[in-house]
């Protein structure tokens, strides 16, 4: 029995880290919230607390420390294969533009930050 225990718990759970509180933001996060929500919340969910089509980015698998800033550059430019969930294969994001990546990126990581993940 207690194989199946570890059997599952390799596996992240889909679940953002305590909640999906906002806390104030600066203005390049505030332009960033602004553009996820638009381009990204389909898939991330609102504000980036997941959702059934893709994983949360409130997480602490992208926690600075194991998903870095060009790691978000990379995927929103490139594409990236699945490799912590069982969403899929997120496409490239061509038209999201440099400047909308990078206030999109303070956005997370402050909404990180606010939830205990630095």
């Amino acid at each position: 029995m207690g194989w199946m225990f570890w059997a599952g718990a390799s596996e992240p759970q889909p679940e953002a880290a305590t909640g999906p509180m906002i806390p104030p933001l600066s203005p390049l996060a505030l332009a960033g919230q602004n553009s996820f929500n638009a381009q990204c919340a389909a898939c991330h969910g609102e504000n980036g607390f997941g959702s059934p089509q893709g994983p949360p980015l409130i997480h602490v698998i992208y926690e600075p420390s194991h998903h870095g800033d060009f790691a978000f550059v990379r995927a929103v430019q490139q594409g990236v294969r699945a490799h912590h969930w069982r969403f899929g294969n997120m496409p490239a994001q061509p038209q999201v533009s440099p400047n909308e990546i990078a206030s999109i990126i303070a956005f997370i990581r402050e909404v990180q930050v606010a939830h205990g993940i630095r």
